[in-house]
């Protein structure tokens, strides 16, 4: 099955109000979606070989001195990171 491009938009908003207006489909990041899911305005369609898998990382230098906040940050990050995914992320397979 092939597609043929009609249309590119710059930013994960403009392509959810494209699809939403019936303009055609995307692959985008569920985690982008989490709204418009809920709201059924627009839907997940099982294709073989998908959701792609990816893996985020956050990363830093080690050897500088930061700011207090932005290691009080990093720490909170550390300490609630699993509550975050569970909290923004659905389940949708």
């Amino acid at each position: 099955m092939t597609f043929e491009k009609k249309i590119e938009l710059t930013s994960y908003e403009a392509v959810k109000q494209a699809v939403i207006a019936g303009l055609g489909f995307s692959i985008m990041p569920i985690m982008g979606l989490k709204n418009e899911l809920m709201n059924n305005d627009t839907q997940i369609i099982p294709v073989k070989g998908r959701p792609i898998i990816t893996k985020w990382n956050l990363i830093w230098l080690k050897s500088k001195n930061y700011h207090l906040l932005l290691r009080l940050f990093l720490e909170y990050l550390r300490s609630e990171k699993e509550q975050m995914i569970n909290d923004n992320w659905i389940d949708a397979y």
